[in-house]
């Protein structure tokens, strides 16, 4: 049933299993990885890894913080691993999904089939929600199972709300790239400007502080993803909801603008 209602999204979900598999993989061990440091890095271990860097490195990377569970658990995989793996996949995925099928000829047989446009693009979309929402909760459950077992002192619900921005930031900039390639049909444009509007976020979120320049943190993704320390407060609604809407308007223009273009075929 579900493959005659979603056969887009059973096709894609289908063709990338193995991949997400390997990926799952990757981003648990390495998760689990940083993680188990923090035994032998808490209180002194950490005092001497930065007590001879600048101030305004340590700031930039986020290493003021690194004393705490919550501080180590913000720098190394909800600060480093998860958003740096986690966007390379998404942001090749989604400059995949469409732009990527339209130059393989792949949404020409879609576009010919009974599956309307719309379907083609939403379905896509969803396929890649999915998939990156496994990987962000491959990570969180990764990481509250050794926060149980090193007694980091660091809640569920502090997880959840850092898991939730980090799925609201990763598919953002994933669904750019899906739009962008919906809007061009160009795989290399969906790459390059998805790509780079991550690394200005990420530079913004980083130098913002340093320099003094709040306007940067203020139109930062990852300020608005990291600012609230959620694995230390909690859940931040405002930045939640400017993380959310990334991906709906970037959805809403490339859905309008895919309907009405003339496909590459």
């Amino acid at each position: 049933m579900a493959t005659e209602t979603t056969p887009v999204l059973t096709g894609v979900l289908r063709e990338q299993r193995r991949q997400v598999v390997l990926w799952c993989v990757a981003l648990a061990v390495l998760s689990a990885m940083y993680i188990s440091f923090y035994p032998s890095m808490s209180g002194s271990g950490v005092d001497a890894l930065i007590e001879n860097m600048p101030e305004q490195l340590t700031t930039a990377l986020g290493y003021d913080r690194l004393g705490t569970a919550a501080g180590w658990l913000t720098s190394t995989v909800y600060g480093l691993v998860g958003p740096v793996l986690l966007l390379v996949f998404a942001i090749a995925a989604g400059s995949r999904l469409i732009a990527g099928a339209e130059e393989s000829g792949v949404l020409e047989l879609e576009a010919t089939s009974a599956v309307t446009r719309r379907e083609i693009f939403v379905q896509r979309l969803l396929a890649l929600w999915l998939t990156t929402l496994l990987l962000v909760v491959v990570i969180m459950l990764v990481s509250y199972g050794l926060v149980l077992a090193l007694a980091m002192n660091v809640s569920l619900g502090n997880i959840v709300a850092a898991s939730i921005g980090l799925f609201l930031l990763v598919t953002g900039m994933g669904t750019v790239a899906l739009a962008v390639g919906a809007v061009t049909g160009r795989r290399a444009v969906a790459l390059g400007v998805a790509a780079a509007l991550a690394v200005l976020a990420y530079v913004f979120d980083a130098l913002g502080p340093v320099v003094g320049a709040g306007w940067m943190t203020a139109i930062s993704p990852f300020s608005w993803y990291l600012d609230s320390e959620p694995l230390a407060n909690g859940f931040d609604l405002p930045g939640l909801v400017l993380l959310a809407l990334i991906p709906i308007v970037s959805t809403a223009i490339g859905l309008r603008r895919f309907e009405r273009r003339d496909l590459m075929v």
